[in-house]
């Protein structure tokens, strides 16, 4: 199993809760709100029930229009494609919202598997957090999924770019940091700076025949 993360991974350029913030009308409050959690001044839990706020009166169908849009890295589809050509399932494992998981993972051949939830009132988004999701949720949730398919974790690994990856890489033999942070580059096992997803695959087939 690979696991991918998704903003600053497959998302690059910026987050997709800034992506869909700017749309929802609240970009500026929750990019300040995501410099204070990056300075330890918020908690994640309280970076959501802020970005949460702004979903209010929105619908879903809406929302997916729009992450149509989400700038995304180059050559997801041939990676996704390669994982599975090789019988290796590539899963998301992010702490972006669930609809981004869920679109990401439509159109790309990905297994969501967790990730924030904003509540809802029929088809409309009702303002209110329904299930918080932190990197170590990202974490079991990951340990989770490869337990229930029988995936031993040495044939697992991870590939993201945040200290929200660290308790990932830590429980994972090898980790790949993609254009990363300091943090994330020193917890994984390997990284790279790439424009192209097609980069890692090299590293990906080292890893496979890690396995003979």
């Amino acid at each position: 199993m690979v696991f991918f993360d998704i903003d600053g991974t497959l998302v690059p350029s910026m987050s997709s809760g800034s992506f869909l913030a700017a749309r929802l009308g609240h970009q500026k409050v929750l990019d300040n709100a995501e410099l204070r959690c990056a300075a330890d001044e918020l908690t994640n839990e309280q970076v959501s029930v802020i970005d949460a706020e702004g979903w209010r009166v929105f619908d879903a169908d809406t929302v997916d229009r729009w992450l149509e849009e989400l700038p995304l890295i180059s050559g997801i589809d041939e990676v996704t494609a390669w994982c599975r050509s090789r019988l290796m399932e590539p899963v998301l494992a992010s702490l972006a919202w669930q609809p981004v998981g869920d679109s990401i993972a439509t159109r790309f051949g990905f297994t969501p598997n967790g990730g924030p939830r904003v509540g809802m009132s029929g088809s409309t988004f009702d303002g209110t957090v329904a299930e918080h999701f932190d990197e170590y949720d990202k974490r079991d949730r990951a340990v989770a999924l490869a337990a229930e398919r029988g995936v031993p974790l040495r044939h697992c690994c991870a590939i993201g770019d945040s200290r929200s990856d660290i308790p990932l890489f830590e429980v994972r033999p090898t980790s790949l940091a993609l254009n990363a942070g300091v943090a994330a580059r020193q917890a994984a096992t390997f990284s790279i700076v790439t424009e192209d997803l097609t980069d890692v695959l090299p590293w990906l087939e080292e890893w496979e025949c890690g396995f003979d």
